[in-house]
């Protein structure tokens, strides 16, 4: 009976769509008078009768930044007569087409940007374009390799004429990723051109030449390479792509499959072949020249984290680099000794320069002063940074151009990293601070930056953090556990950074795991893990683990642990006294945390009833709501109600019942600090598993905290000239052992001491050459 009134109410509002004229044609996203094109519509039952037609969705939806990606246009009609145009960005247009099915299909264009990008579709050769989407444009190193052709031994291919590197070349690809029998199989080259920094400077992709036309598409190609003729060895960085031998030669945003880009030594001049080292040489030098010229950008990147555990902490500010990722195997083809990388999330602010921090076993930074594999700074961010399109915040490639491609010269091609080094010193941590953090957890419980612990059981919407200096917003949403049990647990968090866009992340039912909404409709990370949004970043490697990095570094952890979700808050130094809500006020001043929203300061932290009032004091309103209210039950339950449910009265402390069932297990589970939240949850929430995550989400808040604690580096210690040192950890207690070459005395300290203050114990160590006795 209910689905029967379902069917019946969407009849009628179709039914009423049509009649008063109601169309998503250029509504979408809207809420129309009498039904709905905004993506809540669906679950709401209230979709104009033409909601599919024209706000569209695709498969797949995301693809290469180099473009050539097939992708459908779900649940819109085309017949034979459609002329299918489809516009990115509202300024590149492909040609789309019609398959034997009456299905609609797009070609992605080349692209130099990452992030969702505007879609628009139009049927009749580009007059109107009435359907709208959105693809998502991905960085061609964090795209899956199973969507790229792939170069057997790229090492081989990036060494080609260097001395004992030489033979057939082979690549291979996934067939159906080319719809043709036969197949082109073409070079395109990236460079960069007019003066650095100026309105001028451009970037450029162009097709160079065909290294085999009409090939057939069995998935594999081998050829010996022979340096390029014309000029084109010119080009020294780029990409191959497969397309349909149908095509004419170079046609752009034809359907392809790309390898990934990569140094092009194997069609190199054949002066790279003769004197590899010597030609490598020149390019370095010149490139050290354009350096000398260039701004200076060290100043303005971030410092790296002491340590790997840092480093993996501040999740909100770093991220892995997928050039070496110990999860991974620790495969750091550029970084030998080291173990695990991250990059600074965020690009420079003036320059759009990169930070990466690279750390060996021992989880110690890796400097270049002391290995070729230490952490390197950005001239251009690897990921690129708004608002892309133009050097150098061309993603990937800029990079490639100013950071890598000098690499090669300098330190793989010849053995002249000082050149390169000198201008890509790694930044060691002596300015480094540590994020403060923050969590809720369980049923649920609070930890707030400055360490007070405590419960807060009410039913609603809250605010979690809120700094009006730094324009972040955090809600957090409560619900009952069940309709037995007086306790609530967090199912949702929503969260916005100035104008960017509003992430959500919440329980779905059967809280088996997490979804992210952006600006109210549902992401789907089964493509890709990784998202580039409007002011803020998203990574989701599964569904029970979600991360939220803002420009600002604050970051919000999503775990879901038991049917709940634990979310830790992380913020930076420059958030210090400009924090309030339920994660308190971040000052280093426990005494001061819990503020009510009136202003007024909580007197006592254990009286559960103070606390309860304050923790209803931070219910947000309608108009500073972030959540999406997408069903009856959310409607009437938060958006309709008061948003802090006052007819809600927890439990507000633990039963002591000795012939409680659970009562004995809980001494077995729940032990030392923080065991008062786990006891919680399990003799008031009756969950045994519920009260084992708490344990271990209070561990590894704690194991977070101490991740997170501030280290000392007195900075890099040089070896004496005409001596050499012993050890490269330079953070407190680290001793540094110098000696002398032979024939040289040594003068000053044998031993330095990293101290406290951040000063090396001992005198300045220098070799000197023994005076003769006088005879």
């Amino acid at each position: 009976m209910e689905r029967l009134t379902v069917v019946i109410f969407v009849l009628v509002v179709s039914s009423i769509c049509s009649t008063f004229g109601q169309t998503c044609e250029g509504n979408c996203g809207k809420q129309l008078d009498s039904c709905s094109c905004h993506s809540t519509c669906t679950s709401l039952s209230s979709c104009c009768a033409d909601y599919k037609e024209f706000c569209v969705d695709i498969f797949p939806y995301s693809g290469s930044i180099f473009g050539g990606t097939d992708f459908v246009i779900l649940d819109a009609s085309f017949n034979e007569s459609s002329n299918i145009v489809c516009r990115f960005n509202n300024d590149t247009n492909t040609l789309g087409y019609v398959d034997e099915n009456g299905q609609g299909h797009c070609i992605s264009p080349l692209l130099y940007q990452t992030g969702w990008v505007p879609l628009h579709i139009s049927s009749d050769n580009g007059t109107t374009f009435s359907q709208v989407g959105a693809w998502l444009s991905v960085h061609t190193g964090k795209l899956d390799s199973k969507f790229k052709a792939t170069l057997d031994n790229s090492t081989k291919w990036q060494y080609y004429g260097t001395p004992n590197v030489g033979g057939t070349l082979e690549m291979a690809w996934n067939t159906s990723l080319v719809r043709a029998e036969r197949v082109n199989i073409e070079l395109w080259g990236y460079r960069e051109t007019g003066e650095p920094y100026s309105e001028h400077w451009q970037a450029e992709w162009e097709y160079l030449y065909s290294l085999a036309k009409d090939h057939p598409n069995d998935g594999s190609f081998s050829f010996l390479p022979k340096p390029a003729e014309n000029g084109f060895s010119s080009w020294e960085l780029g990409a191959i792509r497969v397309s349909s031998s149908a095509n004419p030669d170079g046609m752009r945003n034809v359907h392809a499959v790309w390898t990934e880009d990569h140094a092009l030594a194997w069609h190199l001049e054949q002066k790279f072949r003769d004197d590899s080292a010597v030609w490598a040489l020149d390019k370095c030098l010149a490139w050290d020249q354009l350096e000398n010229q260039l701004p200076n950008f060290l100043s303005e990147i971030i410092d790296c984290p002491c340590t790997l555990a840092q480093a993996r902490a501040d999740t909100g500010r770093f991220h892995t680099d997928y050039g070496c990722d110990i999860e991974k195997g620790s495969v750091c083809t550029y970084h030998p000794g080291s173990v695990h990388c991250v990059r600074a999330i965020q690009a420079s602010p003036k320059y759009a320069a990169g930070q990466q921090c690279c750390y060996d076993s021992t989880g110690a930074q890796v400097l270049t002063a002391d290995s070729i594999g230490g952490s390197t700074p950005d001239r251009a961010h690897d990921w690129g940074s708004p608002p892309y399109r133009t050097p150098p915040r061309v993603p990937g490639e800029s990079h490639w151009v100013y950071d890598v491609l000098s690499f090669y010269y300098c330190c793989l091609w010849s053995d002249n990293c000082h050149y390169y080094f000198k201008h890509r010193p790694s930044s060691d941590c002596r300015r480094y601070q540590s994020p403060s953090s923050a969590v809720v957890f369980g049923d649920p419980h609070f930890i707030t930056f400055d360490g007070v612990s405590y419960s807060f059981n009410g039913k609603g919407e809250y605010s979690l953090v809120t700094s009006a200096d730094k324009h972040l917003t955090i809600q957090g949403r409560t619900e009952p556990v069940n309709d037995m049990i007086k306790a609530t647990k967090l199912s949702a968090v929503a969260m916005r950074e100035a104008a960017s866009d509003v992430v959500e992340v919440r329980l779905l039912s059967g809280h088996n795991s997490l979804q992210v909404l952006l600006n109210q409709k549902a992401l789907s990370f089964t493509e890709q893990s990784w998202m580039d949004l409007d002011g803020v970043f998203v990574f989701s490697p599964t569904s029970t683990n979600v991360t939220v990095m803002f420009p600002s570094g604050a970051g919000v952890e999503v775990r879901l642990r038991e049917g709940t979700m634990a979310t830790t808050v992380l913020l930076p130094e420059g958030f210090k006294d400009s924090t309030l809500g339920l994660l308190g006020k971040l000052n280093g001043d426990a005494k001061d945390d819990l503020i009510l929203s009136n202003g007024q300061l909580v007197q006592n932290n254990s009286d559960p009833q103070e606390l309860f009032n304050f923790g209803a004091s931070w219910a947000i309103s309608n108009t500073s709501a972030l959540f999406t209210y997408d069903s009856t039950y959310l409607l009437e339950t938060y958006y309709h109600a008061h948003r802090h449910d006052a007819s809600f009265v927890p439990v507000f402390s633990v039963p002591e019942n000795p012939d409680d069932p659970l009562y004995n297990q809980v001494s077995e589970i729940c032990s030392g600090q923080g065991s008062q939240f786990c006891r919680y949850d399990i003799l008031v929430g009756r969950n045994l598993s519920l009260g084992n995550a708490t344990r271990l989400s209070y561990q590894s808040h704690i194991s977070l905290v101490d991740d997170l604690k501030r280290v000392i580096s007195c900075g890099w210690l040089s070896p004496p000239t005409n001596g050499k040192k012993e050890g490269t950890t330079y953070l407190q207690g680290a001793k540094v052992r110098l000696s002398c070459d032979d024939g040289f005395s040594l003068q000053g300290s044998s031993v330095r001491t990293c101290q406290e203050n951040g000063q090396w114990f001992g005198e300045e160590t220098t070799c000197v050459v023994p005076s003769m006795n006088k005879l």
